[in-house]
């Protein structure tokens, strides 16, 4: 189990490696890194996943300055493990760069990516549906539906359900702020997607289906 198991903070039957929680985990260390390595922030206390990262894997500070050399090692396990580009990355850094000039943006910038990323997940739960059912093996098919349905949140204005409507317009204009690209959002929801169809049903969810 390795690292994970520590990191996480439960037992090795309990921790599937590489899984869901495990992504969302690295991905919030990552942004905190950028954010240290951007702000020139030196606090921990105000990083708690990264401070957790840090002192499990024993990453030794680069050049002084908190988060260079946390940001390089998150990346390079994400590439590892989840077969991601270094266009992500870079989408994270120049968001952050361009909406967090000073500490007091922070705050504010992370409320907002949870709004977006949440709205931006339960759409693509709702508009895709059965699609999300296909096999884990479909993988480039339910990548290519997976480009089509976020594509469609920037185009399609005939949505019937209030509530639908509502997140669509959030998440063009959370993606207008922090400037993430129709492809990165894709990414991101893909990945999400894939995991979780890994992820071991729980018996209330079987009993529900019987």
């Amino acid at each position: 189990m390795g690292f994970f198991s520590n990191l996480f903070g439960k037992k090795a039957t309990e921790v599937k490696v590489g899984g869901m929680e495990d992504f969302m985990t690295l991905i919030r260390v990552y942004f905190e890194a950028s954010l240290a390595a951007n702000l020139g922030i030196n606090n921990l206390g105000m990083l708690p996943d990264l401070r957790t990262f840090k002192a499990t894997l024993h990453v030794p500070t680069l050049n002084n300055k908190l988060g260079l050399g946390e940001k390089n090692h998150c990346r390079k396990i994400m590439k590892e493990i989840y077969a991601i580009n270094d266009d992500f990355f870079k989408e994270i850094d120049q968001s952050i760069r361009k909406n967090c000039r000073k500490i007091q943006d922070v705050q504010p910038y992370m409320v907002q990516f949870q709004g977006f990323s949440q709205d931006l997940m339960m759409l693509m739960g709702n508009l895709m549906k059965f699609k999300l059912r296909l096999p884990s093996f479909m993988k480039k098919a339910l990548y290519s539906m997976t480009e089509k349905t976020v594509a469609n949140l920037f185009v399609k204005n005939d949505y019937s359900d209030p509530s639908v409507i509502k997140s669509v317009m959030n998440v063009r204009q959370y993606s207008k702020r922090l400037g993430f690209s129709q492809k990165w959002m894709t990414d991101f929801v893909y990945q999400v997607v894939m995991l979780a169809k890994k992820e071991p049903r729980s018996a209330s969810t079987e009993d529900v289906k019987k």
